[in-house]
């Protein structure tokens, strides 16, 4: 059975450790290998396999120095510019990750970055920059219909997936998402028990796909509630999930 923990890195990134019944592992979205590499000596482990999301240097940027320690296969995007890449992937392909008893689907989730990808399988989402514990990450080269095309096929996932996302935003987005619902009560007691946790020193992922339905209003583009605060805030009429979605994103990076 494999067991996911979070290696907390730069200023507020998570590179996921992946670990089976034995002493291999695999790191995803290893944007710095110093902590990397000081978990596994720490812990007595041996690199099998490195997955990454998308090109930014804080999801790849470590990928070279753990490189050099253990020659190991490095999973990426075949659409985007992964250096030391070995296996290109694209929506539809799978990874087995024999060494912590994995098979992880491929799902293509572009909008943060054109060739962004997921990971899907045996309940666990990793899902890099596309979505977030509140939010969803920037449009830095996709659309905004791309990017709620790509965080619609992540709701169809079953509710209790756990997803495992790239960075500790929680608490900012929550207080974010606060102002487009404030009558959401499920929203408004997520981000108490938040506040809590992160005084507390604690990690607040991962989560699950169901909470995020209830309390993250890029999921909820659909949702009359949303739709009235985006307009409200755009100081116009939207007549459409998407052009809601742009609206809120637009709000939130203004921010």
């Amino acid at each position: 059975m494999a067991d996911v923990t979070p290696i907390p890195a730069l200023r507020d990134n998570y590179i996921w450790l992946i670990t089976g019944e034995d002493d291999r592992c695999v790191v995803v979205d290893p944007g710095d290998a110093a902590p990397v590499l000081e978990e596994l000596r720490q812990r007595g482990l041996r690199l099998d396999a490195i997955l990454v999301t998308h090109h930014h240097p804080d999801h790849q940027g470590g990928v070279d120095a753990l490189l050099a320690q253990a020659q190991v296969p490095v999973y990426g995007p075949a659409d985007e510019n992964i250096p030391y890449r070995t296996n290109p992937l694209s929506e539809g392909d799978t990874v087995s990750l024999g060494a912590v008893g994995l098979e992880l689907g491929v799902l293509e989730t572009p909008g943060h970055t054109a060739g962004h990808i997921s990971y899907y399988g045996n309940g666990l989402l990793f899902c890099g920059d596309t979505l977030f514990a509140g939010g969803c990450g920037r449009l830095f080269e996709g659309t905004p219909e791309q990017m709620i095309q790509s965080l619609g096929k992540l709701a169809e996932l079953p509710g209790d997936t756990v997803f495992y996302a790239g960075h500790e935003y929680t608490e900012a987005n929550l207080r974010f998402a606060s102002q487009v619902e404030p009558d959401n009560e499920a929203l408004q007691e997520r981000l108490e028990k938040v506040r809590a946790m992160r005084a507390r020193g604690e990690y607040t992922l991962p989560g699950t796909l169901e909470e995020e339905l209830r309390t993250n209003p890029f999921l909820r583009s659909g949702m009359e509630g949303v739709k009235q605060s985006a307009e409200r805030h755009a100081g116009k009429k939207l007549s459409s999930p998407v052009e809601v979605f742009a609206a809120v994103r637009a709000w939130k990076d203004a921010s």
